[in-house]
């Protein structure tokens, strides 16, 4: 049997200060962290603001997870695969995704790779092994595990990182998934960003025990780290994605962290958590944090964070600009891609609704509140 990896729950405090043992990564490594976990920030606040003016439909905050999702997600090589769970978006981003893909599906526009098939913020990427990914709570987690057992199978040395939020740990895929990858030794390493809160639920009301326990129930190893400090989620991941590869160890690692905005866009945070909470949390803000560490090492000048998030940003209102006046999806798209070819009852029921549109014109954009 394998010893027990030992994994540091901590390498930066809150202050930004080494309290653990420094990883020694490169200058380039350490800035190209930085810039990613801006990259995520600035995209956050910009699709959240296009969506207050009406101009996108939905946004799953990142806000306060940047560190939690570019460090885990930087320890996968290329042929890894990500597994959404809503979130990850900015960790596709600096996989691959294009921000011009990302952007376009928001909006649902003729770019969206999706063709407009999925509600705005469930991106997908074939060439980063970034899999379109489903609002019900948990699914993707059995789909990760069937696909790394694939992987496995066909030796093509993947790992799976499987993402999903604390809530997902009461849903049947958690414990489904969970269970089948610890019997087939799947490549996989689950991903449990704790965040707090399950849209409402505070981890108190949703479980009597600690998430990190869960791994012991289905045989695989498992940790929890601090998920506001990038360089701890990064090493600590990075052991359990390189041991799931080289020994078929799947892994759960309990990336704990703090949601500082609502579950989405559509969610009132105030209702149901009390601001001093989320005033501990915002003094722990992972890019701050790493900002600090950064400027203490001579790796990032004075006004440094500052001259990249405004070029982000630049960037992002450019994009933005541009998908938003791109031309709608045909509605051809409707039809397309269901099957090889059209069949019939579908021709007959595209031209009932061409009829319907060209009498009715247009859909408008409705008032109802999204219910999440």
């Amino acid at each position: 049997m394998t010893a027990t990896l030992s994994i540091t729950r901590q390498i930066l405090d809150p202050a930004g200060k080494l309290c653990g043992t420094d990883p020694e990564l490169s200058p380039e490594f350490l800035k190209e962290l930085f810039v990613h976990m801006l990259r995520v920030r600035a995209v956050d606040e910009r699709m959240l603001k296009l969506q207050r003016a009406g101009r996108i439909g939905f946004v799953g905050s990142m806000f306060g997870l940047e560190a939690a999702m570019i460090g885990s997600a930087a320890a996968l090589e290329p042929q890894d695969w990500l597994w959404s769970g809503l979130r990850e978006g900015g960790a596709a981003l600096m996989r691959g995704l294009p921000l011009s893909e990302y952007i376009a599906q928001m909006y649902g526009n003729g770019s969206d790779t999706a063709k407009g098939r999925q509600m705005c913020n469930h991106q997908q990427h074939v060439g980063t092994h970034y899999p379109s990914w489903s609002s019900v709570i948990g699914t993707q987690i059995p789909h990760g595990v069937g696909a790394a057992y694939a992987s496995k199978l066909r030796n093509e040395n993947a790992v799976h990182a499987i993402y999903f939020g604390d809530g997902a740990t009461s849903s049947n895929g958690f414990h489904s998934g969970m269970n089948f990858a610890g019997v087939w030794n799947a490549p996989a390493v689950f991903m449990c960003v704790d965040n707090g809160w399950a849209i409402s639920v505070p981890s108190g009301h949703q479980t009597a025990g600690t998430y990190v326990s869960r791994g012991d129930a289905y045989g695989m190893e498992a940790h929890e780290v601090d998920g506001n400090d990038v360089l701890a989620t990064f090493e600590a991941a990075r052991l359990l994605v390189e041991r799931a590869r080289t020994e078929n160890k799947p892994a759960l690692l309990v990336i704990k962290t703090y949601r500082m905005a609502g579950h989405s866009s559509s969610d009132d945070p105030t209702r149901y958590r009390d601001q001093a909470e989320v005033d501990r949390w915002a003094a722990q803000d992972p890019l701050d944090r790493f900002e600090t560490y950064l400027s203490s090492a001579g790796l990032l000048e004075q006004g440094g964070r500052e001259r990249i998030y405004s070029e982000l940003i630049a960037e992002i209102d450019d994009e933005s600009n541009r998908q938003e006046r791109a031309p709608k999806m045909p509605l051809r798209s409707l039809v397309d891609d269901v099957y090889a070819d059209v069949p019939l009852h579908l021709r007959r029921q595209y031209n009932r609704f061409l009829e319907v549109s060209k009498r009715l014109g247009d859909a408008q954009p409705g008032d109802g509140a999204f219910p999440l």
